[in-house]
């Protein structure tokens, strides 16, 4: 977006008609050359003006044959070069010294009238691209408030991925961390209500949604217990402590803000957040009214009497079956947290909803490939949201993918939707909170559930077969690193021991199979550097593409 304007050329000679009148390939480098050529092609008459804003070239499409005289002493003539423009829709008639010069005489005719399409083709030509700049230098500028990115993103945002790009498994996808919160004008701006995480598979074409329940109780970095809803909060006005608020502090907060909520999240589900989306609920709401509201298909009732004051008294927020809301009802419809049975995990589903039939909206109405539409977003959602992706670059990869994901390929992923119930209400100091069934702080269900639901994108289509083999006599040794491979959604297909027992180091040997990512990732995660020897007794290629062997430096490790 930092790209510079290489037009100092153009600037100087903005207000020439070069190209319009001549069709010769050399540059005109002075005004002299200018009238020179203007000379030659229609007269000494040299006053060339400048066509910025001007209607000739709309206006005079007759052939000379067929032109009108009109007393050049009109008030509403324009004189350019040897043209008479009538602005009041009248024709145009050629100089009468032209006349006698005969540019009306059979051969000249189809010369001039070539000369006129040309000059209007390059006047409307021009128009287009100052227009089209003029929309798109606009949008770099609004851009520049919302795009906050200067990192890399997501590697799998791109094709033909270097695997040493991806640091680990669920690089393969790109997720984004979806917040929602106040915003200005509301009683706790800066509490993230909404937390939603959004994986998009660019390989298979899928995506999923996670909700991520607001009152889990979690740690931030620094020990610190709260609601999750208050991580973002908390962090931003930590920052802010025993320093001289300014712009360059206020943004540095707020980073720390964000930083710190996409850290606790990763945490919690076990995979990376590449990128964040925040945005207040005044221009959420502002959103869905721009692009024509949300179609939901609402599963039951919802009445919720504590916004009843909102909706002139009737407490009915949304009716079963098909309905179509508009910013301030889906709204509403996504905030409701008394008015359905599991309170705010029925909630989190609603917001889900809400998202992909926002997706459904925006790909129907080919938002992103229209640049007045992107505008007209821009300008309704204004300062109430911001993003770390790094520009309109990767929005429009971003909108490229989404094209090729059917609402019907977007999978609804939550905490506590049976049978997978992994979180549950408690009770801490008084507060009523979520926190998970193994524990609290404990997350290891969650994160095995999250990575086998919204596997890396290079793992799924890889789905490389890995056999572990026990190389010493302690029985289960194999146990620790199935279960961890099988959590981050490898393919495990055997367990057993190798033919000796005698390995005092792991060993990781590719049979060949030409699985590039899942390589890298085994290399990583084992810490290993993968072999292609040949061992008797092991599996061949046609039964596995890997074959870890662990030897007793794994007691070590696991003992640590």
């Amino acid at each position: 977006m930092n790209r510079k304007s290489s037009n100092s050329r153009r600037r100087k000679s903005s207000s020439s008609t070069d190209g319009f009148i001549s069709r010769s390939s050399s540059p005109l480098s002075s005004e002299a050359d200018i009238r020179s050529r203007f000379r030659k092609s229609y007269g000494n008459d040299t006053s060339l003006g400048n066509l910025k804003g001007r209607e000739e070239g709309f206006t005079t499409r007759q052939s000379a044959s067929s032109l009108k005289s009109v007393d050049s002493s009109h008030d509403n003539v324009r004189h350019v070069g040897t043209v008479h423009m009538d602005l009041d829709g009248q024709q145009a008639t050629k100089h009468k010294k032209h006349k006698s010069r005969g540019l009306f005489r059979r051969g000249k005719k189809n010369k001039t009238k070539k000369r006129k399409f040309a000059r209007v083709a390059s006047v409307l030509v021009v128009a287009f691209f100052v227009g089209v700049a003029s929309i798109f230098g606009y949008g770099y500028i609004k851009a520049r408030n919302i795009f906050q990115g200067d990192g890399e993103g997501a590697a799998a945002l791109y094709d033909n991925v270097d695997p040493t790009q991806l640091a680990g498994e669920g690089d393969g996808r790109i997720n984004f961390l979806l917040i929602g919160k106040g915003g200005p004008g509301h009683e706790a701006p800066d509490l993230t209500d909404t937390l939603l995480l959004a994986s998009i598979d660019p390989i298979q074409d899928t995506a999923s949604l996670v909700s991520v329940p607001r009152d889990l109780w979690v740690q931030d970095s620094n020990g610190y217990a709260s609601k999750i809803n208050a991580v973002y909060s908390n962090a931003k006005q930590a920052y802010f402590a025993n320093q001289l608020i300014t712009e360059s502090v206020k943004q540095e907060a707020e980073d720390a803000g964000v930083n710190e909520i996409k850290s606790v999240v990763s945490e919690v589900l076990g995979i990376p957040v590449h990128y964040y989306v925040m945005i207040d609920f005044d221009s959420f709401e502002r959103a869905i009214d721009t692009v024509g509201g949300v179609t939901v298909d609402v599963k039951e009732r919802l009445v919720d009497y504590s916004v009843a004051w909102l909706l002139d008294g009737n407490p009915v927020v949304a009716e079963e079956g098909l309905q179509t809301f508009d910013g301030e009802r889906a709204l509403l419809y996504a905030r409701s947290r008394k008015g359905s049975a599991r309170g705010d995990f029925d909630r989190t589903e609603r917001q889900r909803e809400i998202i992909i039939g926002l997706q459904k909206k925006v790909l129907s109405l080919g938002t992103f490939s229209n640049p007045f539409k992107v505008i007209e977003l821009m300008n309704t959602l204004g300062d109430g949201v911001r993003t770390d992706l790094n520009g309109l670059g990767e929005i429009k990869r971003l909108y490229e993918i989404g094209q090729e994901i059917n609402s019907a390929d977007i999978a609804s992923v939550g905490l506590a939707d049976p049978p997978n119930v992994l979180v549950e209400t408690s009770t801490i100091s008084g507060q009523s909170v979520v926190v998970p069934v193994e524990g609290l702080f404990e997350y290891q269900d969650i994160n095995s559930y999250i990575r086998n639901n919204i596997k890396d994108s290079f793992l799924i289509s890889e789905d490389a077969k890995i056999v572990i083999l026990n190389g010493t006599s302690i029985e289960g040794l194999a146990a620790n690193t199935k279960n961890e491979l099988l959590s981050y959604g490898y393919n495990i297909t055997e367990v057993g021991n190798a033919p000796t027992t005698d390995y005092t180091q792991n060993l990781l040997i590719d049979l060949g199979n030409e699985n590039k990512y899942t390589k890298s990732y085994l290399q990583r995660r084992l810490n290993l550097t993968a072999t292609s020897q040949t061992i008797e007794g092991l599996p061949t290629a046609e039964e596995a593409d890997f074959v870890i062997i662990l030897g007793t430096d794994e007691v070590i490790k696991t003992t640590e």
